[in-house]
This record gives C-alpha cells, structure tokens and sequence, in this order.
C-alpha cells in the first residue's frame, strides 16, 4: 500500500493483467490417518471424470476440436458441480502434506506485523493506509496535524469474510469530497459511493456497473467515470466491447449521467477514461482499442459545450498527462520515444507537432511523477531505480541517492508541499518509507518495516543470461546467503513477460516465507515487458510471442548448469500472462521443471478474445481469426490445445478464482481437464479453485495465507522435501 490509490494508473494498465495470482481459501476435508513424508507414499489422486462433448470450429481451412468447451459455462448446474468434485480432490491431496501447517504458521508470522503505507495529503488532512496485522484488508488512516490520526474509511466492514474490497478513491481537488470504489468477490465490476469527507457521510444511492475506471473530479460539483454496458448472460465472461466515460453530477441519478465518449463510434474503444486538469479547465481523455496505444482528446470545461478536440488521432503509441499549469501541458509519451520522454504543448494547440521536449529520451525507460513544484523522472537501468528531480521548465535539479539497488515508489503530491514521500525495498530487503525535503533533497526515514524477518542472512544479486537467439536477458535471483552450489536447492522461477508490464525488485513477505524455507527465488526480465521500453515489449507480441517462452526457457537452463538448482528442484511460476508463460512452457519443455504453478492463466489463445475484455489483449497475441498465420502461431503454443497424450508433465496446480472476470476460469478449467486426460507420469495435476474470489486484486489477507500455504507446501512436498 505505497500509493494514494489502490488503482492502476491508466485506461491501458487496467487491462493488463499483472496480477501473480487470486487469493486462496482451504475447504475442509478428511485427513489421511497413515503417516505421509513423500508423495509416493500419498494416497493416489482419482480425478473426476470430466465428460467430453467435442466442439468442431474451422479456422481458415484447419478443423480444431474442443472437447471441454461446456466447462466455459459458469452459470451451469455441470460446472458447479465439475468445480466442486476437483476441489474435493485438490484439498484432499494438500491435506497429506505432513508440513502444510507449518508454512501456514510462519506465513502467518510473517504477515502479522503493522502495516503502513505512505502518506497523503488531500485538504487539511494527512491519508495513509495501515493494517495492524492480519486484517484482510487495509484501512484508510487520517490526521491533521499533530492530533491522533482516524480512522477514515474501514474496508473490513463491508463484508464478514473480507471479500468486498477497496479498488480505488478519488478526492477532489479541496479534499472535501471523495468517491470510491469497491470491488466484490474480486471482480473488475464496481460500485461506487461519495461521501461528504468532513462528515464521513454518504450523500447520494451508489452507483453500479462500474468497469475498468479511473475517477476525476470537476470541483465539488460531479465526476468522470468509465463503464461498459451490462452484458447480457453472464456477467462473469460475456464480451464487454465498448467502453464508455460519462459525467456523473452530484445530486442527480446514475441514469441520468452524461455520456461523454463511446458508444456511438463507429470503431470500438475498449478502454477508455477521462483526466481533469488541476484547476478543472480541461478534460482530457484517453481513448485505446487495445492495451497499447491510445488517442487524446481535449475539451475546455470552461467553454459551454466546447466540442472534444482531437489531439492525438492513432493509437500509435501511448501518451498521458503529468502536470497542468493554465493552458500549458506536460505529457509523458513514447511517440517517436520507445523509452519515453517528457513534452510541454499549449492546450488551445496540443496536437504532436507543437510539442516541446522538456525531458528527452534516454537509454532507460522512463515513468514521470510531480510533487511540489517539481517532476521525478524515475527511471529503470536493468530493471532497478534510477531517480532524478526537475523543475517544471526541465532542468536537472539533482539525483536522487537511493540506500542500494532496488525498487523506489512514489515521489508524488501537491504543488504546495515541501516535501514528497517514497518508498524503498528489494527482493530481500523489507520495504523503508523515507521523507524527501524538496529543497535540499535530503532523506529521512519515515517509517521502516516492522516484518520479523533478518535480511542480511539472504543475498540478491543480478546475472544476465543467453536466450536462444542470442538476447541476453537479466535475471534476479534470491536466496539464504553461503548457498551451496550443488544442483539440490528448491527453487522457484518466476516471470510474465507481457503488456509492458515491468518485474522490479520489490519484497514480498510471502516470497520472505519461501527464503527462509531454503528456497532460492529467481525473477527473468523476459522480453515482453517493458524493463527496456516499447522495443523490448514488441520483441515478445504477436508472431514474436515465442521470444518470451525461449527466455523463460533459457532462464530455468541457465539456473541448471550454474547449479542452483536442478531439474527435481525447479518449479515454475507465474500469473495471468505469467500463466500463459507458465502453460506454454510445460508443455514445450516438460521434462525442465518438476512443478509447475499457472495461476489465473491466459490459457486457451484460440479463443480468450471472446470473453469480456479480451479482445483488447491482441496487441500482444494477435487473434486466432485475424488470419490462416496469426492461427497457427497461436495454436503452436497455446497451452489448452498442446497438452500431449503420454507425456510426463510436471507436477502441476492451477489456481483460479471463481470470480475471475478478467480470465476467466474457463481458461484454467479446460487446461486442468486436458492434463488430467493426458498425463501420463505419476505426478499430480490439480485445479484449485477459489471461491467468492476474482484476478488477484483486493484478496483477503486469510485468503493469501491459505494460497502460499497450499503452493508451497505442494511445491516442496513434489520436490520430494520430507520436512521443513
């Protein structure tokens, strides 16, 4: 919780993905009564039986079965019941594992410390998050002054069981108001209520159908927000197309919001958001067909209907606000700039030609934040922070001297502050929240960590190894320090590899657990992301996509004949395109890993565009009917349909969430069904399926326990580890 809003920061970002995996819960089932120490001696798995009813589609001439196409229907009796059936199953193998409790326990021990995040100022009053412990989720502190600090607003009531969340809050711009969202059972669909913040009082009926939305207020008086149209059917998976922005006026009903943008276009925007300048002059929105790229319109607020000016006209390339002063804009964008740079343009003429670099390009990718009167070009060299501070007219005040190399956060807030806060932490060193006085650029800590765990026994250093065509690629890897070099070590490699998204080191109190097991954790910067801007996201889209899984690949060889581990050692991991990466991976190399983890994956490439907002992934997939070229590709790797009878696969769990609406479990469900049919070797292949929980976003603290409790007791317990 290192950031005013729990949200991601865009149109764009909200369809990526880029969560490891949905909270899990244990169902309670029956224990063996015989003593279990390996899983040879576990009782055998007897799947149910899943029925096959073969579905023929024809794509440009090639003739594709699907046999478990029925399990794509969640609103069925037959899928509820196939669901439950495998989770009876799954929990009645995790139940055998002799030390499941303990990793449990010091899970437990080592999430239970308080929890606070940086703080915020929004009117008279400083905001922060903080969970005591266990909490399932983290409740909103205020304080003004030197008075004790409140509570604000306290998630943890909105639901007994934690599973209706915060997703976002939005303050307005004299901090007397507020409007947040929340999520339910971890889906993307939101509710969203205002309040009075001086009262706490909630002043109108909330508003439904809420989807992939930013909020920006226009004053007191009312705000922008996002939605697609309830689809009809389910609403867990049917296809959501077109997004729309509307303004909502305080005081008025939901129904008679204004629609700003979409609906009537003539080319689909699925994802679209609207901004509001500081001084509410002008509203900018962001309009995208896809997760990359976007178009600009500008509208002046203070004109009575002032049309929507069209500032950027393709989707080129991807380009958003930073700062307002009047008429003067700053963007961040990567137009003609693979890894990014700051422009200044005159609103009344924003179009490319007019802008003025203030911040150019550079070799390392670039992100923008402002705080005080001053911009943080927070840049990543080798996927690690590099941080520097600007005036607003582009000249360099100073470097930012961060305490080692890791991952620095935040650097934002109001123009009147003399101060910003920002985080600090790496793969083994706890996250320190630090005071940065604008003026001398001197560091104070604010805060550090309060988790029970010793960094300076564990060790992260950085390797950059071979990709099969050549690539070096780097890749993170952490463990207890004097590791012994002899193939023998428990290791889990994690990646995603997609949508720009960016691994950074950053600690993790649940991958703390795994350390300190004896596990080693390595992360591959896979092509795909954006550690080396838009090129290095491009060389792994489309009929480029093999790029990722050849680097992933030649992470797990490099991780081998450097003895960190072995081939019995070695699980992989990773979630949503990071499941893709995990499913495309196994089947293609098999004999690689020892266990595999696919969570909330993207698993079934010839159809994920059909359900909900799927269409828009296909910058980076491409679809299976744009042409005879883009299908095969996609069916060469895609994980449901290259699952081979009489292969010995890894020993493997699928995590899914019952309530994903953003992959749907579908995709993991027919995964699980063709391993199950086809495995041939001894090894277990199990689905666990959460209920009442979606992508991964907003899952109760309980839920995470019990998740990494389950997959790293499965992980070792394959790995032939007897005890901890």
């Amino acid at each position: 919780m290192n950031s005013k809003k729990i949200t991601l920061s865009s149109a764009v970002l909200l369809a990526i993905f880029g969560l490891s995996g949905c909270g899990q819960d244990t169902a309670p089932t029956a224990v063996a009564e015989k003593e279990v120490t390996t899983p040879e001696q576990a009782t055998a798995v007897t799947y149910p039986t899943t029925k096959k009813i073969d579905v023929v589609d024809d794509y440009f001439g090639t003739k594709v079965t699907d046999s478990y196409r029925w399990l794509e229907d969640d609103m069925s009796a037959e899928t509820a019941e196939w669901v439950k059936a495998q989770n009876k199953t799954t929990y009645g193998y995790l139940e055998q594992i002799p030390y499941r409790d303990k990793i449990k326990s010091r899970l437990a021990a080592l999430l239970d410390y308080e929890k606070v995040g940086m703080p915020f100022i929004e009117g008279d009053y400083s905001y922060f998050y903080k969970n005591d412990g266990l909490q399932n989720q983290y409740v909103l502190y205020r304080q003004k002054g030197d008075e004790a600090a409140e509570v604000f607003l306290d998630p943890n009531a909105f639901s007994e069981d934690g599973t209706v969340s915060l997703a976002s809050i939005e303050f307005s711009e004299d901090g007397s108001h507020a409007v947040y969202l929340i999520s339910e059972g971890g889906s993307d669909w939101r509710k969203a209520r205002v309040i009075d913040t001086r009262t706490k009082e909630v002043l109108e009926p909330e508003l439904i159908d809420i989807k992939f939305s930013g909020l920006s207020w226009v004053g007191n008086e009312g705000f922008y927000y996002s939605s697609y149209d309830k689809p009809k059917g389910s609403e867990l998976s049917a296809k959501t197309d077109q997004h729309k922005l509307y303004y909502h006026k305080l005081g008025t009903a939901q129904s008679e919001d204004i629609l700003v943008f979409g609906g009537i276009d003539a080319e689909k925007h699925r994802y679209v958001s609207g901004e509001v300048t500081k001084d509410g002059k002008y509203l900018l929105v962001y309009a995208s067909v896809s997760t990359s790229g976007n178009k600009l319109f500008i509208k002046d607020l203070a004109k009575a209907d002032a049309p929507l000016v069209e500032a950027i006209d393709n989707t080129d390339s991807d380009t958003y606000m930073v700062s307002s002063n009047g008429d003067d804009l700053l963007f961040v964008t990567n137009k003609n700039a693979p890894n990014k740079r700051v422009v200044k343009v005159s609103a009344l003429k924003p179009s490319p030609e007019n802008w003025v670099d203030l911040i150019p390009e550079t070799e390392n990718v670039l992100s923008v934040s402002t705080g005080g009167k001053y911009l943080f070009a927070k840049y990543m060299k080798d996927a690690t922070s590099l941080i520097q501070q600007y005036d607003l007219n582009g000249k360099l005040i100073r470097d930012i001297t961060l305490p080692e190399v890791g991952t620095a956060g935040g650097f934002s807030g109001k123009e009147s502050q003399d101060n910003v806060y920002y985080s600090f932490s790496n793969q083994k060193t706890p996250s320190t929240i630090f005071t940065l006085d604008l003026a001398s650029g001197e560091s104070t800590v604010h805060m550090k960590s309060k988790v029970k765990f010793n960094s300076a026994d564990f060790e992260s250093k950085q390797v950059f190894y071979t990709s099969k065509d050549g690539t070096k690629v780097p890749m993170i890897i952490t463990h207890k320090k004097g590791l012994k070099l002899d193939g023998n070590n428990p290791t889990i490699l994690y990646g995603y590899g997609g949508f720009n998204v960016s691994l950074q080191p950053q600690f993790s109190s649940t991958r703390a657990a795994w350390l300190e097991l004896g596990g080693v954790y390595a992360v591959a910067n896979l092509r795909g992301g954006g550690e080396y801007g838009k090129k290095w996201h491009n060389a792994g889209t489309k009929l480029k996509k093999q790029n990722v899984f050849d680097d992933f690949i030649a992470a797990a060889e490099y991780l081998i004949s450097e003895k960190v581990t072995s081939s019995d050692k070695l699980a992989v991991m990773g979630g949503s395109n990071g499941g893709l990466l995990v499913g495309a991976v196994m089947t293609q190399r098999p004999e690689l890993f020892k266990v595999a983890l696919p969570a909330v994956g993207v698993l079934d490439m010839l159809r994920y565009h059909t359900f909900t907002s799927g269409a828009g992934w296909a910058y980076d997939y491409g679809k299976s009917d744009d042409n005879a070229e883009m299908f095969n590709y996609l069916l060469a790797y895609s994980p449901v349909h290259n699952v081979k009878a009489g292969t010995h696969y890894p020993a493997t769990m699928v995590t899914t969430g019952d309530h994903d609406d953003r992959v749907v479990p579908a995709h993991s469900f027919k995964f699980a069904a063709e391993l199950q049919a086809k495995q041939a070797g001894a090894n277990p292949t199990l689905i666990r399926i959460e209920t009442d929980a979606g992508h991964g976003a907003g899952t109760p603290i309980s839920k995470t326990i019990d998740q990494y409790a389950d997959i790293y007791g499965f992980t070792l317990f394959n790995m032939g580890v007897k005890d901890i």
